[in-house]
């Protein structure tokens, strides 16, 4: 191929020259590539050159190949045709027989709420899809989209251009409790910071979304990693936990009897986003999974 490039060798010359060798007229191939009969003429004089050896002789009002030409032409055809379908077909993409295996970076707030209804929409859409979940954050989520994830729901600071953002989800925070081990009758902001809480810390100290957004220190008695099995750290203990409301709402489902409470004092709502390659952007089974995602935090955000 380098060699060809040297050689001048356009390879829409090639195209040009097997419509004039199938209509045997440039006049006719200029209006079926709707080009001019002129351009056609010089493409035809660019490939000669190319080639090194003449391709047409005339033959009353059109043209015939040479012995050189009709050795081209019996190179050419089985190879453009699908060169040209390749460019043009557009992929087909069926969810029920889609093998796809989509690659998803999820906060450890996101994997609670959007896992579950995302599998059981997968087993029921697009069995043959599977899902690879991989942890991320706000510091990583960049390097893990440029090393190959389809997407990640997580919060994030600055990006490259190169990924896409779009505002998945916005929720505030709640204060789960087990009310067998904590009495609550009154949540007030100095009997909050005076009970012991257990925080979920992604830098693995003492500092949660509490003290990072209010300067504020509470009665740490535990820190985890993440929201996976805070509910049954929980349980049986008269800790607090502030933690998104949609985490939450996921706990309360396998242990109904915790309790929420609204915290104290005013604070942020906090958000996803929906991250994924711009690269990605026409990928059926990428744009396919877009699309669930976005209808669960839809439905989410609804209730």
């Amino acid at each position: 191929m380098p060699g060809s490039y040297g050689r001048d060798l356009d390879l829409n010359l090639l195209r040009v020259f097997a419509v004039v060798a199938e209509v045997g007229s440039v006049t006719e191939a200029a209006r079926r590539l709707y080009l001019t009969q002129p351009a056609v003429s010089a493409a035809l004089r660019r490939l000669t050159a190319a080639v090194g050896a003449p391709l047409f002789v005339r033959s009353g009002r059109g043209v015939m190949l040479t012995s050189r030409g009709e050795r081209l032409r019996a190179g050419v055809q089985p190879h453009l045709q699908p060169l040209i379908d390749a460019a043009l077909t557009a992929p087909s993409f069926d969810p029920a027989t889609s093998e796809r295996v989509l690659r998803l970076g999820l906060a450890d707030a996101a994997e609670v709420w959007l896992l579950p209804p995302l599998l059981r929409v997968l087993a029921a859409e697009a069995p043959g899809m599977r899902v690879v979940a991989v942890p991320v954050q706000f510091r990583t989520v960049g390097a893990a989209l440029a090393a190959g994830l389809d997407a990640a729901i997580t919060v994030a600071d600055e990006l490259p251009t190169t990924i896409r953002r779009e505002r998945l989800i916005s929720g505030g925070f709640t204060c789960l409790f087990d009310p067998r081990h904590v009495r609550l009758r009154k949540l007030d902001e100095r009997a909050y910071f005076a009970h012991e809480h257990i925080i979920v810390s992604y830098n693995g100290d003492l500092r949660g979304v509490i003290e990072d957004s209010l300067g504020k220190t509470r009665n740490i008695r535990c820190s985890v990693s993440s929201f996976a099995n805070l509910g049954a750290l929980l349980d049986g203990t008269a800790m607090l936990a502030t933690i998104p409301s949609l985490v939450a709402a996921q706990i309360l489902t396998v242990r109904p009897h915790l309790r929420t409470k609204p915290l104290p004092f005013k604070f942020p709502r906090g958000h996803s986003e929906l991250l994924w390659p711009a690269a990605s952007d026409d990928d059926p089974p990428c744009q396919f999974a877009r699309r669930q995602i976005k209808q669960i935090a839809r439905t989410l955000a609804a209730k």
